[in-house]
């Protein structure tokens, strides 16, 4: 996540060498993809105990924590867009807020809704104007802070829009309610996470390929943008390859976990995740502040924005290291957690 975004913010997405471009370019959206499905895991291990004893009165108010924490998201979310027009939060309290009603629902009901969900974009994105408020050259949403503008934002053309998004995190719950202590549960996610994916990336790059050869550059580019495994426009391919990767990469952090224990190398990263929140909002208040202070924040190569974010991230480690020895939560996780 600091990656692609401080590759973004600095101008450094295409400036470097070629091999690199395109290896870094496998990451966005990726991340993002990750952290929703993580979300998703989250929310079934908090219901668990409630769905899986039918209790009302427990998923009930297991139904209210997760509204009051899909509030404080979605208002912390909107003050931080004026900083941060990238946001995430602000689309987390929507996705909640939905999850909150879908805790009883059966795994197969959530993967039928994540299937409609993609297939709503899909006619969505070819019965509406998907550039629509947006200045594609500054990236800035123009009618944000009107009604219909951030109806449209959140639900269609945003960032993360909850048509498709929310399909990451329904995928989630499902994934949550399984017992990944169970080797071949974790074996038979890491083949179906990571055949997806695979199929998805050469899919997309083989359709591309064939349709373009004789295109002109337009027709490229709405072929690039339909059959991509972009984020923008979230298309089918890129879904699946979010999806899968995320699945991968939360499997193999589970068996490394499984592995390794409480092994003193780990307990940094364990509380690098446990500070997660704190670190998404310390990532562009101080990691870019910084960058801007010292004129690194535009027209940057590709190897400095890397070595900027290999920065960051190791002060995050060892900040949330130490953190940690002292206090439960992070800073915003405690107020978040004060409030609801």
């Amino acid at each position: 996540m600091v990656i692609v975004n401080f590759k973004m913010v600095m101008g450094a997405e295409h400036n470097g060498p070629a091999w690199l471009v395109n290896m870094v370019s496998l990451l966005s959206g990726r991340a993002a993809a990750t952290f929703v499905i993580l979300a998703g895991i989250g929310i079934s291990l908090l219901s668990s105990k409630a769905r899986i004893s039918n209790n009302r009165v427990e998923l009930r108010s297991n139904r209210i924590t997760l509204l009051k924490r899909a509030l404080f998201l979605f208002v912390v979310g909107l003050l931080y867009t004026p900083i941060w027009p990238a946001d995430i939060l602000h689309f987390y309290g929507i996705y909640i807020a939905v999850a909150a009603f879908l805790l009883a629902s059966s795994s197969r009901k959530l993967l039928v809704y994540s299937g409609l969900l993609v297939f709503g974009f899909l006619v969505m994105i070819f019965t509406l104007d998907y550039g629509q408020g947006w200045n594609w050259e500054t990236l800035n949403y123009n009618d944000f802070w009107k009604p219909a503008g951030m109806i449209r934002h959140l639900f269609f053309n945003g960032f993360h829009p909850v048509i498709p998004w929310l399909a990451f995190l329904l995928v989630g719950m499902v994934i949550g309610r399984l017992d990944l202590n169970k080797p071949d549960i974790r074996k038979k996610l890491l083949i179906i996470g990571g055949s997806v994916a695979l199929v998805a990336e050469v899919s997309s790059r083989l359709l591309i390929s064939v349709l373009t050869e004789n295109s002109n550059a337009v027709d490229s580019e709405t072929i690039v943008a339909i059959f991509g495994t972009g984020p923008m426009p979230p298309m089918p391919l890129y879904m699946l390859a979010g999806a899968g990767s995320g699945i991968v990469v939360i499997v193999l952090m589970v068996i490394l976990g499984r592995k390794f224990g409480d092994s003193i190398w780990l307990r940094p990263f364990v509380s690098t995740g446990q500070l997660a929140l704190t670190l998404y909002v310390a990532h562009v208040i101080i990691g870019m502040g910084v960058l801007e202070s010292i004129g690194k924040l535009e027209n940057q190569t590709l190897p400095v924005s890397l070595l900027a974010s290999a920065v960051f991230c190791t002060v995050s480690v060892v900040y949330a290291h130490y953190w940690r020895k002292r206090f439960k939560r992070g800073p915003v996780e405690a107020f978040m957690r004060y409030l609801t």
